[in-house]
């Protein structure tokens, strides 16, 4: 049984553990917002403590103490996990995978300041400088961008976060196995460890970059589709067009015959049914179209195209006003994308809960800026505390991820700025992106 001044030591050594991995995580999640996400450091010191009160109680089950390191470091693991859960508000396996990223860093740091032979406090010290040194690398190789791409790919997150738990627990043994080295040979192991964790962050990066590659070949495949869609309404506009110029001269005629004989009353009839058989074949199209013409910016074109064309076939009545010609935006234009494909999404979700369906589009630039208002109606109640949230929704367990994910990718973006109102039935949300220069 260790004495109390091996624990003491012990749980010094994973505070500054726990330390590094908070400072590997704030690098491998790109996270800008930092001071927000330290103000919530203090709950994590509470791992420590319960790993070395977990350490006493195995301590005292010799079966258990055989395997004293492998579960501790497993429930440090859940416990950082949880604690990055609580702090980005992001799903359990999310936040595993990011916690298991941040552990490979930081028990790799951990593998070569425990090789040198220096005092335990200078150990300590190298052990953290090692962490800040690595993760303002990693921010200027800008690695948490493709890890968080990663970790945005949702199709199946609990295999990203049992990959990174492997490479995690393959870095584990090769700490264990550190004690056994010969000296002539720590060279030849630190090279080992080092390439190891390269490969690995290599690994991670090239698997984002895949998906990356698919999300564009694919949003191309949609800018070809769309814009066919495109061209067809601008064919059908033109056939009737013609096809009212054939007729303007027989409609003429027998407007004409109407006022001769003085029939006003039917004149202003026919007219008027003129008018809106008019505005029902042909203006809304027009309309639509000069809107669509003004978005310069071809992802947003598609996707604007896309989204017309999924609200037309589910009986939603969409409104688009682009007054304006919109040829940049100032942020990445994919998570723009992904934004305006969120609220779009919601806003569509919920107008079909009502009994005439209707959203709303407001694109606008001006003044250096671009406004986005995306409006429907709503029918719920509104959970002002609950809405962002993941995991919450109106339609049940597994929906509602769309908001989080709205907000999560807003945090990068200090000049852009959110809004959220709800005034008789309607349920708006806006966005506005101000020119950084």
């Amino acid at each position: 049984m260790p004495s109390l001044s091996d624990f003491l030591v012990g749980f010094l050594d994973t505070l500054a553990g726990h330390l590094a991995l908070a400072v590997y995580l704030l690098a491998v999640t790109g996270e800008r917002a930092v001071w927000r996400r330290l103000k919530k450091l203090p709950l994590l010191f509470l791992s420590p403590l319960i790993s070395i009160l977990l350490s006493v109680g195995m301590y005292a089950i010799p079966v258990l103490a055989a395997f004293q390191y492998y579960i501790n470091s497993f429930s440090i693991l859940v416990m950082c996990a949880l604690w990055v859960q609580w702090t980005w508000k992001w799903g359990f396996w999310q936040s595993f995978a990011a916690t298991c990223m941040a552990a490979i860093f930081q028990v790799a740091d951990t593998t070569l300041s425990a090789m040198v032979p220096i005092p335990a406090a200078a150990a300590i010290v190298l052990h953290l400088g090692i962490s800040v040194v690595t993760s303002l690398l990693l921010y200027k190789l800008r690695f948490g961008i493709w890890f968080c791409l990663l970790l945005d790919n949702r199709s199946a997150p609990w295999r990203t976060a049992l990959l990174l738990f492997s490479l995690e627990a393959i870095m584990e043994m090769l700490l264990r196995l550190a004690f056994g080295v010969q000296p002539y040979f720590l060279m030849f192991y630190y090279l080992l460890v080092v390439a190891m964790v390269v490969l690995m962050a290599v690994l991670i990066v090239s698997l984002a970059q895949q998906i990356d590659t698919a999300r564009k070949m694919q949003a191309q495949q949609d800018v070809i589709v769309q814009q066919r869609l495109y061209e067809q309404d601008l064919e059908m506009i033109r056939r009737e067009v013609r096809t009212f110029r054939h007729d303007y001269k027989n409609l003429l005629a027998g407007l004409s015959q109407q006022a001769g004989e003085g029939e006003l009353e039917g004149l202003r009839r026919t007219l008027s049914e003129l008018d809106a058989g008019f505005d029902l074949r042909l203006g809304r199209k027009i309309q639509e179209s000069t809107q669509i013409g003004n978005l310069q910016i071809a992802e947003v074109r598609s996707l604007l195209l896309s989204k017309l064309t999924a609200m037309r076939e589910k009986g939603v009545e969409c409104r688009l006003e682009v007054l304006y010609p919109v040829a940049a935006v100032e942020m990445d234009v994919w998570d723009f994308v992904r934004c305006l494909g969120i609220l779009i999404d919601n806003a569509v979700e919920a107008a079909l809960d009502t009994e005439q369906p209707w959203a709303e589009i407001l694109l606008l630039a001006q003044d250096r800026r671009v406004f986005l208002r995306v409006s429907n109606p709503y029918t719920n109640q509104i959970e002002a505390g609950s809405m962002w949230n993941d995991g919450w929704s109106t339609k049940g367990a597994g929906r509602g991820l769309g908001l989080p994910s709205y907000q999560r990718i807003l945090e990068g973006y200090p000049n852009a700025s959110s809004c959220t109102s709800w005034e008789n039935g309607v349920f708006v949300q806006g966005l506005t992106v101000e020119d950084r220069r």
